[in-house]
């Protein structure tokens, strides 16, 4: 299919805008194939890939992962679900052997929002509580239950009066829990160490700290998810233990298909699990723990633990590239935050930032924007970024401030 038929087609069936935004991002042209951190468009450009809204940790089709799915495809392409199977199972132990021993009982969805949907849902009915405190800034998903959490106004529009018993508190306000808690109707404390979609900020360890601990002691759960900063994006396989949380639930996604198929998983301690140890089916999803996932997700994770040494070295260099480009392009460049394989750059204006967007785009550089900060473009490199493709990637960023500064000067 041509590019124009394709544009043509989303300009019809789905949105107009969505249309013309691939058709700005691709200068006229669709991605036609990948791999590692390589997109090929149909006018024969290939970009670096540093978006993909932290899914492509691994790259495109990663070796290891592609060969998992199609030994499962030769097997049990799909679940009966009436019935077990070992990619579940394998997956399963994937997944808790990399947990602290209190995080033992996993459930698999889809995507982020599954996982989110199920955490608070679990935590509402063993707490026998309806509130939830989310943190300003979040972005836990789309769907209704999810919905509630995320604060970006864009996406609540609307559907404020279906939006109910969910509270933000500031993300610097240590003692804002304990106030909250104080009125004994919250089941649990959501929230993201490192908030993507939220501009990429991180959260003071010490203020998580705090929270987490005034929310046990009011006997309300606490959820960290890290759909998009775990499993070694940002240095550990969780962020909320290393940073001593002892959370009740870690939640996982994007990056844990492997790059290849949709895949989340919540992990969870066995008070927080209980409703679904009584009754298995309280909750439960038709592609939840589809085999062909979880293959890819088994073997995504074999693959990083065989990558640590390249993830560290990567996270060093982009860090040292970043901070560089910061001190060149102070003028333009607000603020530099991240951590390990996810930075975000801000800058002065949300015009800038989707001017940048643009201007990399064309160079070559493929970055995600967020929706809930608009002034702020996401880097998010995969392990498998050469050290080539990464002085590429720098000199786009060069280039394309130097581009934005010029026409600030007029």
């Amino acid at each position: 299919m041509e590019a124009h038929e394709v544009f043509t087609i989303l300009k019809r069936h789905v949105s107009p805008g969505a249309a013309l935004s691939a058709k700005f991002m691709g200068s006229d042209a669709v991605e036609t194939s990948s791999d590692g951190a390589t997109i090929r468009l149909s006018d024969g450009r290939e970009l670096i890939d540093f978006g993909s809204y932290a899914v492509a940790l691994l790259g495109h089709r990663y070796p290891a992962v592609i060969d998992a799915v199609v030994r499962q495809l030769g097997a049990i392409p799909t679940s009966t679900r009436a019935l077990a199977n070992p990619a579940v199972a394998a997956l399963i132990v994937a997944l808790t052997t990399r947990s602290e021993d209190r995080l033992q009982h996993v459930w698999l969805g889809s995507d982020g929002a599954d996982v989110v949907e199920l955490a608070i849902k679990l935590a509402r009915r063993v707490s026998e509580r309806p509130r939830v405190l989310a943190v300003e800034g979040a972005f836990h998903g789309k769907t209704l239950g999810a919905l509630a959490l995320t604060s970006g106004p864009t996406f609540r529009a609307g559907l404020d009066t279906l939006l109910a018993h969910v509270s933000h508190v500031k993300r610097d306000d240590g003692t804002a829990v304990a106030r909250e808690v104080s009125r004994g109707d919250v089941a649990a404390l959501i929230i993201e160490p490192i908030q993507g979609e939220g501009g990429v900020r991180p959260l003071d360890p010490d203020v998580l700290r705090q929270w987490a601990s005034d929310a046990r002691a009011a006997g309300a759960f606490v959820i960290s998810d890290e759909i998009q900063v775990g499993l070694t994006r940002c240095g550990p396989f969780s962020l909320a233990t290393e940073f001593g949380l002892r959370p009740d639930a870690v939640l996982f996604g994007k990056a844990l298909g492997g790059g290849i198929l949709p895949l989340a998983a919540m992990l969870a301690t066995e008070q927080l699990h209980q409703p679904l140890i009584a009754d298995p089916t309280w909750h439960s999803s038709t592609f939840g723990g589809h085999p062909l996932s979880c293959a890819a997700g088994t073997a995504s994770l074999e693959s990083l633990d065989a990558l640590a040494d390249r993830r560290t070295e990567l996270s060093g260099q982009i860090e040292a590239e970043l901070r560089n480009l910061t001190t060149l392009h102070a003028g333009t460049i607000v603020d530099l935050r991240g951590r390990g394989l996810l930075w975000g750059i801000e800058l002065r204006t949300a015009s800038q930032a989707g001017h940048l967007l643009l201007e990399l785009a064309s160079r070559g550089l493929l970055v995600s924007p967020c929706m809930s900060s608009p002034t702020t473009i996401r880097l998010m490199p995969p392990i498998t970024t050469t050290d080539e493709q990464m002085e590429r990637a720098i000199r786009c960023l060069s280039d394309g401030l130097e581009a934005i500064r010029k026409d600030d000067l007029g």
